[in-house]
């Protein structure tokens, strides 16, 4: 994208503006003949808590006065290592 708006002619200037990035690193890119890479979302890491998920919903659903720590210690009994 850098190097096509560099052909169209734009300013070095006008494409850090437009990309959102700085003047120096628009010009690295144009000495390099480089575009920016284009990052995707990341995959969610697993969590710990992941496995227990499912019961921790059915308990909140069945009673949802529980408080975080009864609903800790009820997981931890089943397994949970967290904290």
């Amino acid at each position: 994208m850098i190097l096509d708006l560099h052909r169209q002619g734009l300013s070095v200037s006008a494409i850090a503006r437009q990309c959102d990035l700085d003047r120096k690193t628009v010009r690295r890119y144009i000495e390099r003949g480089l575009d920016p890479p284009a990052y995707g979302p990341r995959q969610p890491r697993p969590m710990l808590l992941d496995p227990f998920s499912g019961y921790l919903r059915e308990r909140v659903t069945a009673y949802p006065g529980l408080s975080a720590a009864r609903l800790l210690r009820e997981v931890r009994e089943r397994g949970y290592q967290g904290g």
